[in-house]
């Protein structure tokens, strides 16, 4: 066979590998509204960057007929290219090879690119679109998934992983994104699940669909797996382009510093007056952090699940921060176990990466009731504690207005390692709200009282004017300074310049044991 022979055979060998499972599939593919793994590998990365790895590779299997089906790529394209001139490796799975099942080969091709990104300390991507494990081959493809669960957990904190699930992840298939940094997922098209709907009403004789059952609106605002619900794949890549501009290629980098024309002394008067004057009424702590950080930089995450905080990106002077909010505005911005569990995450993702942590504070303590504390508020509540406590990055945090109980402990506070704390004349620092301290501290002088509710109210303002207010902390140094509003923007940019080379470690240890 002559060279040119054999360059033909090369092109076309490789023209075969293209088409996956071939043109009928591929438009059955399309027909769904779902790009295949090819095309979306395009639109995600730069033009023209993408190096692919095993192309040719095929499964070993012989059994049940699958020695007649054998496609080039087995189900799955890997490599590695560059996102905004970054370097990332990425796996696709291919649903119109076998649809997208994942046998051993397959697993060995995404285990190369992880390992290979391990090693290099670049982020990894998985455009994930299966039907789960390879029936035919099986247990050889339920080890090929602990293969992969493995190098998730090793590479957790290591190099950033986010998962985008662009169409059906069942059974085993939905523990590698789990353990992802961050999961991505299109409305209508992809869901997760352990157990479908067709076993969930044998087991339970629940009628569900899969939509209901593992669908990205459902696992965006209640079970909390999903940090996008995104509404389409279009969408799932523009914000996972987003997302990677914050981070830093690995946990040895800093995040990527990009120049602002922001001033940094901006000054808003809207925030001298965005708290209201009735400790009651409610205001969006999203305004405050747009008006704060630089022009059109916030990039919420989790913005679905329990929005009674906020967590998400933005830049500060040009330098990526990672937020941390209660919001008044849903459940008067209380911590309760979902809140504690999806601040906790977040914060623990920031100090594994090296991104500064600023804290907006208003919160007037914990969630009471049966549910929370039979469902373990104690337990859940103390992750997020942990979480800070742990931090070793650069930590600011301002109180806006109420750090009431255990809560003003928890959010990031001077005696928790918090490196500047600052707070608003709004700013109410106490044990519990007025009105709650006053009916113990004076729970004999009001009850003889003869207009009840006029000495409560005397009391309460007494109380109000003594304690509830930030001066009692700053005159102990748990607050380093009480700033005007306006001025926050400008005081936190320096100070997060101040603080940044700052060196903070933790006791020698193989790792804790947060409280999960």
């Amino acid at each position: 066979m002559s060279i040119n022979e054999r360059l033909q055979e090369l092109e076309e060998m490789r023209e075969t590998a293209k088409l996956g499972g071939g043109e009928a599939r591929i438009e059955a593919q399309h027909k769904k509204g779902k790009l295949t793994a090819r095309e979306r590998i395009e639109l995600l990365v730069d033009p023209n960057s993408f190096e692919e790895f095993d192309m040719f590779v095929t499964h070993r299997s012989h059994d049940f007929g699958l020695e007649k089906q054998k496609f080039l790529g087995d189900g799955v394209v890997t490599g590695a290219a560059k996102i905004n001139g970054r370097p990332v490796f990425l796996f696709s799975q291919d649903f119109t090879v076998l649809g997208g099942s994942l046998s051993e080969t397959h697993s060995e091709k995404i285990c190369k690119v992880m390992d290979m990104a391990m090693k290099v300390g670049a982020p990894v991507i998985g455009l994930n679109d299966s039907g789960g494990a390879r029936i035919q081959e099986g247990v050889v493809s339920l080890g090929a998934y602990a293969d992969i669960f493995l190098r998730n957990t090793l590479a957790s904190g290591v190099v950033p992983q986010i998962s985008l699930v662009l169409g059906p992840c069942a059974g085993g298939a939905v523990y590698s994104p789990a353990i992802t940094d961050f999961v991505l997922m299109t409305k209508q098209t992809s869901y997760m699940f352990v157990t479908g709907p067709n076993v969930v009403k044998t087991v339970t004789h629940e009628d569900v669909t899969s939509e209901e059952l593992g669908g990205a609106d459902t696992h965006a605002t209640k079970s909390g797996v999903s940090h996008f619900a995104c509404e389409n794949e279009a969408d799932v890549i523009t914000k996972t382009k987003r997302l990677l501009e914050f981070l830093p290629q690995n946990n040895c980098e800093d995040p990527p510093f990009v120049e602002s024309t922001d001033p940094i002394d901006r000054e808003d008067e809207a925030l001298n007056s965005i708290v209201p004057d009735n400790p009651n009424q409610p205001y969006d702590i999203k305004e405050v952090i747009e008006m704060v950080a630089d022009t059109g930089t916030f990039l919420e995450v989790h913005a679905d699940f329990a929005p009674n905080i906020v967590v998400g990106f933005v830049r500060l002077g040009g330098r990526s921060v990672g937020i941390v909010a209660n919001q008044p505005a849903v459940l008067a911005g209380v911590l309760d176990i979902n809140s504690s569990i999806k601040g906790a995450r977040f914060v623990r993702f920031c100090d594994a990466f090296n991104i500064p942590i600023l804290t907006f504070e208003d919160v007037p303590g914990f969630l009471p009731g049966v549910d929370q504390e039979h469902n373990g508020i104690i337990r859940n509540g103390a992750k997020l504690l942990y979480a800070y406590c742990e931090a070793t990055v650069p930590k600011i945090t301002v109180i806006t207005r109420k750090a009431y109980g255990g809560a003003y402990d928890v959010m990031n506070s001077k005696h928790i390692r918090g490196d500047v704390n600052y707070a608003w004349p709004s700013a109410e620092i106490a044990v519990m709200g007025p009105k709650g301290a006053v009916e113990i501290i004076f729970r004999k002088e009001i009850s003889v009282a003869e207009d009840l509710a006029a000495a409560t109210d005397a009391k309460t303002e007494e109380y109000r004017q003594k304690f509830a207010n930030p001066y009692i902390a700053a005159a102990r140094g748990y607050l380093d300074d009480i700033i005007e509003p306006k001025t926050t923007r400008g005081r936190l940019i320096r100070a997060f310049e101040m603080i940044e080379s700052k060196k903070d470690s933790n006791p020698p240890k193989k790792h804790g044991n947060i409280p999960l």
